[in-house]
């Protein structure tokens, strides 16, 4: 994967800010089956990872791996999903359809978190979160430039032989983000709660 230049990015009282603010407030999960090719380049992930390295992260400890599954890698990672299907007990059809779903986005991305327990500075909570907003602004980055993606899970990410073929020691499976070119608008977070209801102000307790 070929390292992107620098590139130009909004500072204070800059008239691009407040637009691109409006774009990413715009960003919802778009889910496989609305995804299409094409799915971003090369160059595009790695301004993406490039968005990711610039989240919060205490002590630069950069917890978090991404692997690309595209390719023939994309097959390989159908057979492993019908494979803990079969293991889970859903039967011919429902690993088929395990299969399948493996297939369907574009381009899949691997989440690996690497969380050291025993750092002397930062606990593991402070690492987890540097790892979701890594997340977070890989996905911003995407919706940004114009693709859709959704974070996936579910009882395959504790699969041991789906966690063995996707991590290194040490790392842990997250789960898949899907992403390609969406064919629609997502319908928006119907369930969000409005700003009012998650930020206030503090008032300490009186003695």
């Amino acid at each position: 994967m070929q390292t992107q230049p620098p590139v130009s990015v909004p500072v204070p009282g800059d008239p691009s800010g407040p637009q691109a603010l409006q774009a990413l407030l715009g960003r919802y999960s778009v889910g496989p089956k609305y995804l299409v090719e094409p799915a971003p380049s090369d160059a595009q992930l790695a301004l993406m990872t490039e968005a990711a390295l610039r989240a919060p992260d205490h002590a630069e400890l950069v917890p978090w791996r991404l692997k690309l599954v595209r390719g023939e890698a994309r097959q390989a990672m159908a057979t492993l999903f019908a494979e803990a299907a079969r293991r889970a007990g859903k039967g011919e059809e429902g690993a088929a359809l395990d299969a399948e779903r493996a297939l369907r986005p574009p381009l899949t991305v691997a989440v690996l978190a690497r969380i050291d327990l025993g750092h002397p500075l930062v606990p593991a909570h402070e690492q987890w979160v540097a790892v979701g907003a890594a997340l977070a602004n890989f996905l911003g980055a995407a919706h940004l430039l114009g693709f859709g993606g959704k974070m996936l899970s579910g009882a395959k990410v504790r699969d041991p032989a789906i966690a063995a073929a996707f991590c290194e020691p040490g790392e842990t499976l997250l789960g898949w983000i899907a992403l390609g070119t969406p064919v629609r608008r997502p319908g928006g977070a119907q369930r969000k709660p409005p700003a009012a209801d998650v930020m206030a102000d503090w008032h300490p307790a009186c003695k």
